[in-house]
């Protein structure tokens, strides 16, 4: 199989690793598929980038409301991430796959710090490499960062993994008459609004020419058919 994208950065949701069930923050089984998936279009080579939220066990805004201050609730939610870039990361090197996390905020001994020379090199080299802490800065989120790294690195595409399959002009589990969009422009995804991600990330990515692919990761294989070029989700360009 010849892959439509070459160098791609996933963005993952920190609720994407959640147990519902159990409320676990990040179950091993959730972890363990993703990580073979990964492995499947690693082994393609395809260069792979991760950018995952932290959600699942902290989340700045939601902090926030309850009364912490929202420059600590957002390194709070920084420091989640790097909580879940080291369980995939595990994840990944039990199945054999090189990769390396990278933080915005450093802790060498945790994780190497951001470097983009270093990060591109890495990828060169068939490494996965996980962008963890966000950029860095509070008011910032995740899908930003992803924007951010994709431009910095290149990339061809955003694969952004929600839990629906694709984006719809209003929420479907609301609403079972919302009407789910085969391709919109970045200009009217952020007129309209569309909470799949922030206005920052959308006008970055415009900015920038890097289409987005917003598909459903509880399916099975859609990693896979999102980088060969399979019409799945959202596109967003």
């Amino acid at each position: 199989m010849n892959p439509k994208y070459k160098r791609i950065v996933l963005k993952l949701s920190g609720e994407a690793l959640k147990n519902s069930a159990s409320g676990e923050a990040l179950d091993s089984r959730i972890l363990g598929s993703l990580a073979l998936e990964l492995k499947e279009v690693h082994a393609l080579g395809v260069q792979i980038c991760l950018v995952v939220g932290g959600g699942n066990i902290f989340r700045g805004l939601s902090g926030a409301k309850s009364g912490v201050d929202r420059t600590t609730g957002d390194y709070m939610g920084m420091l989640a991430t790097v909580i879940n870039s080291l369980a995939i990361m595990n994840a990944l090197e039990k199945e054999g796959v090189p990769v390396r996390v990278q933080t915005a905020i450093p802790m060498e001994r945790v994780a190497e710090p951001f470097i983009l020379r270093r990060a591109v090199r890495h990828l060169e080299k068939g490494r996965i490499v996980i962008f963890a802490a966000g950029t860095g800065n509070p008011y910032f989120s995740t899908d930003t960062t992803a924007a951010l790294r994709a431009s910095e690195v290149g990339a061809d595409c955003i694969l952004k993994a929600t839990k629906v399959d694709g984006i719809y002009d209003r929420d479907p589990n609301k609403f079972p008459d919302a009407v789910k969009y085969g391709t919109i422009p970045y200009l009217e995804a952020i007129e309209k609004r569309l909470a799949v991600m922030d206005s920052t990330a959308f006008s970055m990515c415009m900015d920038n020419k890097i289409p987005i692919i917003v598909f459903n990761m509880n399916d099975v294989g859609n990693i896979l058919r999102a980088v060969s070029g399979e019409s799945i989700g959202t596109l967003v360009s």
